[in-house]
């Protein structure tokens, strides 16, 4: 009879610890505790090598040792203008880098992002990079400045104005240049000059790919005689061995890129993780590997400095050359590029 006794209190105790632990199991749990944790991510195209080899591993090991918790990343790259799109359509992006702060503000007027990313270190901009000139090896066209882009009979590789945020930036990288030049030379911008050379130069494209990435691709199986496009791609290419040389404009546009949460998909339980990635961006760990990737520290320029790849700019400028993406997309992308260029 003892033993039945003893058999039952024991039966008993077990229940006890097993019903506690599965209570236990069912209480919410702090923030590093609850298991693997997936990211999505969309960025535009040039963004892949720098996020998938370094700032990606370089949060999920970051995290993993502070939380405990497994971060894993999906990810998605194209135009600037198409990421947008998809996200607009319903693509399940938790975070995006974007080529221009206009689709960042397309993303906000439709409720997807609520947030200021303005408040974020950099004023939101994670990262820049100027915009030059690709040509073959040898630079058998004699290639020196985006005036040259217009000889008769060259053939440009341009990506398109419609889906790739970077053929915005080119635009504004060729018609800003001349307006700098000529203010440099005379005080006035010579804005007919400008338009002259815009025309002519797309007179010459033969080909507009989808984004900076597929036009480069495109020049590479060996078509046309040039490429338009951000310097790291060219820095990329150089790093393969690739048989071309980067032709750094006397003047030309830094383009800057803005990181943005896309509040409306985020849940309170990812939050915190999604909050720690975007502060990392900015981290010095990041910014240090964005530069080893090509691209400019958007808040550090002692890494810029200390990469002496970057090519020397004569006559630089920033989207605040033309008062910011609010005038240049109406002002220059559309009332001069498609209105008095595409259109002629």
């Amino acid at each position: 009879m003892r033993k039945t006794t003893s058999q039952s209190v024991a039966v008993l105790a077990t229940a006890t610890v097993v019903l506690a632990l599965l209570a236990t199991s069912c209480l919410p749990k702090p923030p590093g505790e609850s298991g693997d944790i997936t990211i999505t991510f969309y960025g535009f195209s040039v963004m892949k090598e720098s996020l998938e080899k370094a700032i990606f591993p370089g949060f999920t090991a970051k995290w993993k040792q502070e939380h405990g918790q497994v971060v894993q990343f999906q990810s998605s790259f194209a135009g600037s203008e198409t990421v947008t799109n998809q996200i607009l359509r319903g693509a399940p992006a938790d975070v995006a880098i974007l080529s221009i702060e206009r689709d960042a503000q397309r993303l906000q007027k439709d409720g997807f992002v609520t947030s200021d990313w303005h408040s974020l270190p950099g004023k939101g901009i994670v990262n820049k990079t100027p915009f030059v000139i690709i040509v073959r090896q040898g630079n058998p066209k004699g290639i020196k400045d985006f005036s040259d882009l217009a000889k008769p009979g060259l053939r440009l590789i341009h990506p398109d104005p419609i889906s790739s945020g970077g053929a915005q930036w080119s635009i504004l990288a060729i018609y800003g240049s001349e307006l700098k030049k000529s203010q440099a030379a005379s005080t006035q911008q010579d804005k007919p000059a400008a338009l002259k050379m815009l025309r002519d130069i797309w007179k010459n494209v033969i080909s507009t790919p989808g984004s900076a990435r597929e036009a480069r691709t495109t020049f590479e199986l060996g078509n046309g005689d040039a490429l338009i496009t951000y310097e790291l791609e060219g820095l990329l290419m150089k790093d393969a061995n690739a048989p071309i040389e980067i032709v750094v404009p006397q003047s030309t546009i830094f383009s800057e890129h803005p990181a943005v949460v896309i509040d409306k998909n985020i849940t309170a339980a990812k939050r915190p993780v999604i909050d720690a990635f975007m502060q990392y961006l900015w981290s010095d760990e990041a910014q240090a590997a964005f530069v080893k990737y090509h691209f400019y520290s958007a808040t550090n320029d002692a890494f810029n400095q200390a990469n002496t790849a970057f090519g020397r700019i004569e006559m630089p400028f920033t989207i605040e050359y033309f008062d910011g993406w609010d005038k240049a997309y109406p002002d220059v992308i559309e009332q001069i590029f498609r209105d008095q260029v595409q259109r002629k």
